[in-house]
């Protein structure tokens, strides 16, 4: 070309290229920016997303404890629940308890009466060791420190003796009241309720119960020899075998109304 100068045309690319370079910097610097952006967004993102999965696993574990909690609830409502109707029972049992000490506290002097009227009725089989039996009861009733349960069982164990006194074979020692100024020691044997012997300590006398009389009697000889096997026999001297003792009991009379 007529007049084109090589310089020029230099010159023009070297701006050109230059011009480019600058494009392309900044289009790199704009990517640096956005990737940056980017990055950060998907912080918080990433930030946010476990942020909402713990606060969910909090919601779900407080929905958890509300469930225990109601179920807890429920279960102490029915323990109160059965708790007040275990208090109206133990209200009525007591009440009941005090019903019935009202009725069992004169039943137990009734009782006691009742022993009395026995012992006084009865041949004088161990009297004074019964009387002193029921002079403990009566002292007995009137202490605080004893239930009444344990009044109850030993005013029945007192008549579960006077019970054995009627169906047993026994022998002791004691004072007998021939007179009311003649007393002698000497040994008693009794035969449930239907015969009571005794025998001098010197073997040589024999008197028995006269229920009739409500006094003691001497025995014929005829009678020496079955008191004194009878003793043995008490005592365990001898294998028991028949026995011939004198008997005496009350009359009883029954009155019968005919029409």
């Amino acid at each position: 070309m007529k007049g084109f100068k090589p310089s020029l045309v230099c010159l023009a690319l070297s701006i050109a290229m230059s011009a480019q370079a600058n494009s392309l910097d900044s289009a790199r610097a704009v990517e640096n920016k956005i990737n940056k952006a980017s990055a950060v967004s998907q912080t918080k993102i990433d930030k946010s997303a476990e942020a909402a999965l713990t606060m969910q696993a909090e919601i779900e574990q407080l929905q958890e404890e509300v469930k225990n909690l109601t179920v807890y609830r429920d279960h102490m409502a029915r323990l109160v629940a059965n708790q007040e109707q275990e208090s109206a029972s133990l209200t009525d049992q007591i009440q009941g308890i005090k019903d019935t000490r009202q009725g069992v506290v004169p039943l137990m002097y009734k009782m006691i009466d009742g022993l009395k009227v026995i012992i006084a009725q009865d041949k004088p089989i161990k009297r004074d060791q019964r009387l002193a039996r029921i002079a403990k009861l009566e002292l007995m009733m009137s202490q605080a420190d004893i239930s009444d349960a344990e009044k109850y069982r030993r005013i029945l164990e007192s008549y579960q003796i006077e019970m054995d006194y009627g169906t047993k074979l026994g022998v002791y020692q004691g004072e007998l009241a021939l007179t009311s100024s003649d007393t002698i020691e000497a040994e008693l044997l009794y035969l449930g309720r239907i015969s009571l012997v005794a025998r001098s300590l010197d073997g040589k006398r024999y008197w028995t119960w006269n229920d009739q009389n409500a006094g003691w009697q001497a025995l014929d000889s005829q009678f020496s020899s079955g008191v004194d096997k009878a003793f043995a026999i008490a005592n365990k001297q001898v294998a028991p075998s028949l026995i011939n003792l004198p008997v005496s009991l009350q009359a009883t009379t029954n009155n019968v109304e005919t029409k």
